[in-house]
C-alpha cells in the first residue's frame, strides 16, 4: 500500500461522523446498509450522510452497489485489512509481540 493511499484513507477516517459511518458498515458486514438505514441509525441528515459516504468511497474504504431501487453501501474489508497491515507492519521492531494482557493493551515488548 502506498503512503498517499494510506494518508487518503486515514484522512477520511479522521472525522467523527465518517468514522462512525465506517464502523457501522463494518458491523453490518457483507450485507451492507442502505443510506436510509444508516441515516436513521446514526441520526445523520441524508445530505450530510451522502457527503460523508462520498468521501469514504473516494478513499476506497466503502463501496456502493445498486440492488433494485436501493443503493447498498459496504465497507471495503480488503482495503481495511491492507491499511491495518500497513500500520502494524513494523510493530515491535520485527520481533513477535507478546500475547495475553500486554498484547491486548497494544503494547509491544521485544
Amino acid at each position: 500500500m502506498e503512503s498517499n493511499t494510506v494518508v487518503k484513507a486515514l484522512s477520511a477516517l479522521a472525522q467523527a461522523s465518517r468514522l462512525e459511518i465506517f464502523r457501522a458498515l463494518v458491523v453490518a458486514g457483507e450485507a451492507g446498509l442502505t443510506p436510509g438505514i444508516l441515516a436513521d441509525a446514526l441520526k445523520v441528515a441524508p445530505n450530510t450522510l451522502s457527503f460523508h459516504l462520498k468521501e469514504l468511497m473516494h478513499a476506497d474504504l466503502v463501496s456502493q452497489k445498486r440492488d433494485g431501487r436501493n443503493l447498498i453501501y459496504r465497507a471495503q474489508f480488503d482495503r481495511m485489512s491492507d491499511l491495518l497491515t500497513y500500520l502494524t507492519q513494523n510493530c515491535c521492531q520485527g520481533e513477535p509481540c507478546l500475547t495475553g494482557v500486554v498484547a491486548s493493551l497494544g503494547v509491544c515488548v521485544p
